[in-house]
């Protein structure tokens, strides 16, 4: 009544590794801290750092193999906030780069986070928001 199957299957149950580009957990871990280096430099250049920010692409460029693009895009966001934001990426890029053991980016990271919470602080002092 019914008739076998004579032709293969289009679907597999257990797919060829082969068929899928895998990276290592330190070309991954790159990425990430790459990407969040990226995301501190943006708000870097928007506090108009330009000293901190060409020290943050650096590093980006050595992730990378190539340099970041850089852009004026502006949030127009309160300097207390990008302080903040900065402060906070620092702090992610800092756990990526222990986590690598990137020296390099740990002290960088941790640096900009110290600049970052003296600039709260200051702004606080002064009555900024």
């Amino acid at each position: 009544m019914y008739e076998p199957i004579r032709s293969k299957s289009v679907h597999r149950m257990a797919a060829d590794r082969a068929d899928f580009p895998h990276r290592s957990r330190e070309e991954e871990l790159d990425i990430q801290l790459a990407g969040h280096l990226a995301a501190l430099l943006a708000v870097t250049d928007e506090l108009g750092l330009g000293a901190a920010a060409d020290r943050i692409a650096t590093q980006i460029a050595r992730l990378r193999g190539a340099p970041p693009a850089r852009h004026a895009g502006l949030t127009h966001a309160a300097t207390i906030a990008l302080h903040r934001r900065a402060h906070e990426l620092a702090g992610r890029a800092l756990v990526v780069a222990a986590s690598r053991a990137d020296t390099a980016v740990a002290i960088l990271a941790a640096e900009r986070m110290d600049a970052h919470a003296a600039a709260l602080e200051e702004l606080r002092l002064v009555g900024a928001h």
